[in-house]
């Protein structure tokens, strides 16, 4: 193999990793419609549960009486065990909303005659996605659920009481008594995803976040003209033709005072939390520096940490004539994004930015 062809390979091997890595994906259009199912899918995030255990079955009293011996002893099974509560971590889900307040195990079969055993109950195994958090009634993390196929026994099922058998004894030849199952346990916990999205829409009511979220993705937001349409987070996938897909999340409207309470401001400000990544929506139409101004400043009383996360401002709305007039005074002050989530407008751009956030983080 001669010199010059070694050194023409690496030459082309260089220009090929050259081109590749200044390649920027771009966003696809999802070949699949939206849903027309009638119910809205949201995301639940955070939720309490309520792990109720099985009782254990009872023990029997029972004594042999067979055609050659009348007094045979004794033959009493005991019960069977009650089911325990797990929780356990799995990658193919993503949302909470599949858990009930109340999850119950159920009781283990009682004991029988003839030394026969009451059956176990099956234990009651909920799924959760990688990375919740389980805290007790006092706010204490007792688990982290961060690996693949991780277990947390929530709640344990009742022992089975023990059969009359059980007590016979060289003294006691025909013991009357039995045991009761034991009850199963009561707990009460808190169930927190660590991430919900790549990147949250933040702003206040109808700066148009649920609009942006239908624009660009396949998820059915309601989109209302009037305040709070959005209680619930909703999710949504953008795919990339590298085969990426980036998770955005319409966040609930944030009010000022909401780090005080205000409303369901904590509530909604603990959304915020879990997102890698911000992207501040803002009203062209209403001061939108004043928007930028009073949405850092809950942020920032409530975490001061989420100030080092990635974020983009994003000016909507300028469609409309007043506010494409005022968008290049804006852009003097800081540098913003400007789109138009109703007609489509720079929407690429913004679908660009977001790559850059999502492949950053």
């Amino acid at each position: 193999m001669s010199l010059s062809f070694v050194l023409r390979h690496l030459k082309l091997s260089t220009k090929q990793i050259r081109n590749y890595c200044d390649y920027q994906p771009k966003a696809l259009r999802s070949l699949k419609p939206k849903s027309t199912r009638a119910t809205v899918q949201f995301y639940v995030d955070s939720c309490r549960v309520r792990a109720v255990a099985g009782k254990g079955g009872d023990g029997c009293i029972s004594f042999l009486s067979s055609w050659c011996k009348e007094y045979a002893g004794p033959n009493g099974g005991d019960g069977g065990h009650g089911g325990h509560v797990i929780f356990q971590a799995t990658h193919t889900k993503k949302s909470l909303n599949h858990c009930s307040s109340v999850i119950t195990a159920k009781d283990g079969e009682k004991g029988y005659d003839k030394d026969c055993s009451g059956k176990n109950a099956q234990h009651v195994i909920i799924s959760v996605p990688l990375g919740t958090l389980i805290r007790d009634s006092n706010g204490s993390v007792v688990c982290d659920l961060e690996q693949e196929g991780a277990m947390f026994i929530a709640a344990r099922g009742g022992a089975g009481g023990r059969g009359n058998k059980f007590f016979l004894t060289d003294t006691e030849q025909a013991p009357n008594v039995a045991e009761y199952g034991a009850i199963g346990e009561t707990v009460q916990y808190f169930l927190e995803v660590r991430s919900m999205a790549h990147v949250g829409l933040i702003g206040f009511p109808n700066a148009g976040k649920s609009t942006l979220l239908r624009a660009v993705t396949r998820a059915r937001p309601t989109v209302a003209p009037y305040p709070f349409t959005t209680l619930r987070p909703h999710i949504g996938m953008i795919p990339y033709d590298d085969y990426e897909q980036v998770a955005i999340a319409d966040l609930p409207g944030l009010i000022p005072g909401s780090h005080k309470n205000k409303g369901l401001g904590i509530q909604f400000l603990q959304h915020i939390e879990r997102c890698k990544g911000l992207i501040f929506l803002l009203d062209g139409s209403n001061d939108p520096l004043e928007q930028y101004q009073a949405l850092n400043y809950e942020l920032t009383q409530y975490n001061v940490s989420l100030n080092e996360r990635q974020r983009c401002v994003v000016i909507n709305k300028i469609d409309l004539p007043e506010v494409k007039k005022s968008l290049p005074k804006i852009r003097e002050k800081f540098n913003v994004i400007g789109i138009s989530a109703k007609t489509g407008l720079n929407l690429q751009e913004l679908l660009g930015i977001i790559r850059k956030m999502y492949d950053s983080v």
